[in-house]
């Protein structure tokens, strides 16, 4: 097992764009020094009442994930607002969490620590609700009750202990979404609430939730 640091200098960049753009994240992020991304399906939902009545608050989205050094991100990030447009509505939003620990990116030698002090939040966090298939929409709904304005539904699947069953004695993993919703500080503990009592994420195999720090945001409002 590698030995990494508890907090390095490499962040988690999230992008998220309308579906077909991905590819365009991945190309203009390589030219600004990072190695490469894993793009994911999802699709995204839009609180307003016109988009609702026209039936498209419901958008196919492309979500990003890559990790690269600090300094690159910062530059990365400008030169993403620049060329995906993101301070213009509907163009996409970007943001950044801090990674811990990984492994895979090769020179794990030069894995350096944050020096104390040296990182710097924003007022917004990021919540991740992992339920069954078709409840996503149901955790966009009460977490828009806690002051939520939208949210990414990821597909996924699950394998637990409360989460399996048997087809012909063979495992059969259950369909997932997880709802990546960003908020800003002083909603979570109401968003939470709401997804939590509405969902009764408490009881075994009915979901899970976890907050995450944010770094830096592009393109939200």
């Amino acid at each position: 097992m590698h030995d990494v640091s508890k907090l390095t200098f490499y962040e988690l960049i999230i992008v998220i764009v309308n579906h077909g753009f991905g590819s365009k994240v991945l190309k203009y992020s390589k030219e600004q020094g990072i190695q490469g991304g894993t793009i994911v399906l999802g699709h995204g939902t839009h609180k307003r009442p016109l988009l609702e009545l026209l039936e498209l608050n419901d958008t196919r989205k492309e979500i990003v994930l890559m990790i690269a050094e600090r300094p690159v991100v910062n530059e990365a990030l400008d030169y993403l607002e620049e060329k995906l447009k993101l301070d213009k509505p509907n163009h996409g939003i970007a943001f950044v969490v801090p990674v811990s620990q990984f492994l895979g990116l090769g020179d794990y030698e030069d894995v350096k620590e944050v020096p104390s002090g040296g990182l710097s939040m924003t007022n917004y966090k990021a919540i991740f609700t992992i339920v069954d298939k078709g409840k996503g929409s149901e955790v966009v709904d009460s977490a828009s009750k806690g002051g939520a304005r939208g949210a990414t539904i990821i597909n996924a699947r699950g394998s637990g202990i409360h989460e399996t069953s048997k087809l012909f004695n063979m495992d059969i993993e259950p369909e997932k979404e997880i709802v990546l919703i960003l908020a800003k500080e002083g909603s979570i503990e109401a968003i939470l609430d709401h997804i939590c009592e509405d969902l009764e994420i408490d009881l075994p195999g009915n979901g899970i939730i976890f907050v995450q720090e944010v770094h830096q945001t592009r393109g939200i409002r």
